[in-house]
């Protein structure tokens, strides 16, 4: 398993904190700088992000929408998605099923 709890570097700008999971849902926090980007990519996994601090522009299959501190979105699985930090910026992201992949990263 990743470190749960460690901050670790996502993409530049952005850095992001695992929490301990469930046995199928999962959370983690994922800090913004202002313009940061989240790459466009896809999971099977249906995704809710809830915007603690500032504001992102998210990219969900062509759609734009822009959620600010407190709104939240959905993101269907296999959507594909990314998104743009307006300001600096927090998501708590929550994932289900589990995301393996991440939980994975970091394994010898």
């Amino acid at each position: 398993m990743a470190p749960i709890g460690v901050w670790e570097a996502a993409e530049p700008g952005v850095k992001r904190k695992l929490f301990q999971p469930g046995k199928e849902l999962m959370m983690m926090e994922v800090h913004f700088e202002e313009g940061a980007i989240g790459a466009l990519h896809r999971h099977p996994h249906e995704q809710m992000s809830y915007c603690l601090k500032g504001s992102i522009e998210f990219y969900i299959d062509g759609e734009i929408t822009v959620i600010r501190e407190g709104d939240t979105i959905v993101i269907p699985g296999n959507a594909e998605h990314g998104v743009k930090a307006l300001e600096p910026s927090v998501l708590l992201d929550t994932f289900t099923p589990l995301r393996l992949d991440l939980l994975a990263k970091g394994q010898g």
